[in-house]
C-alpha cells in the first residue's frame, strides 16, 4: 500500500462515527434495537465483502462503535436535552431530520460521556459528517449546536 492511499483510508474512529449515525438512523427509522444493529454492522458491514448495491464501510473501530450506539440509548434522555437546550425557541428535537438527529445525537454523547475525545476533533468529525449528507446549513447547526453542548459540558 502506498503512502498516498493510506492517506485516503479513513481513520478507524472516523468509520465507526459514520457507521453509529447510519446505526441510530435505522434504529429510529425501524425500530430495530441497539444489539441487533449492532451485530448486524459487525456481521455484514465492517471491512467485509459486501452485496452489490450496499459498499461495505472500511476497517472500523468496533468497540467504539458499539459505545457510541449503546451510549446514546442508554444515555438518550440527558442526550437528548443537551440538544434541545441548543434549539431554537419553539424547536424540538423531533422536528429536525432524522440523520441530523442522528449526528446530534452520537456527537452530544461523545461531548458528554468520552472525555477522553478531544472536543475538536468530535466538533470536526460530526461537522464533516453532516457535510457529507447535506449541502444546506445542516454542517453549520451541527457546529453550532455541538459547540454548544461542548461549552456547556465540558467548560
Amino acid at each position: 500500500m502506498s503512502d498516498s492511499s493510506k492517506a485516503d483510508t479513513p481513520k478507524p474512529r472516523s468509520v465507526a462515527r459514520l457507521a453509529a449515525v447510519q446505526a441510530l438512523y435505522q434504529m429510529e427509522v425501524s425500530s430495530v434495537g441497539a444489539e441487533a444493529v449492532i451485530r448486524e454492522f459487525a456481521e455484514h458491514r465492517f471491512d467485509r465483502d459486501a452485496d452489490e448495491d450496499e459498499a461495505p464501510l472500511a476497517a472500523a473501530d468496533e468497540a467504539f462503535f458499539a459505545d457510541l450506539v449503546r451510549g446514546v440509548v442508554a444515555k438518550q434522555k440527558a442526550v437528548d436535552a443537551a440538544i434541545a437546550r441548543k434549539l431554537a425557541a419553539g424547536w424540538r428535537l423531533d422536528r429536525l431530520d432524522a440523520t441530523a438527529r442522528a449526528i446530534l445525537r452520537a456527537g452530544a454523547y461523545e461531548l458528554i460521556e468520552r472525555p477522553d475525545v478531544p472536543t475538536e476533533v468530535v466538533i470536526d468529525e460530526y461537522v464533516e459528517l453532516a457535510k457529507s449528507f447535506f449541502e444546506g446549513p445542516e454542517p453549520g447547526f451541527v457546529n453550532g449546536a455541538l459547540d454548544s453542548v461542548a461549552q456547556e459540558t465540558r467548560g
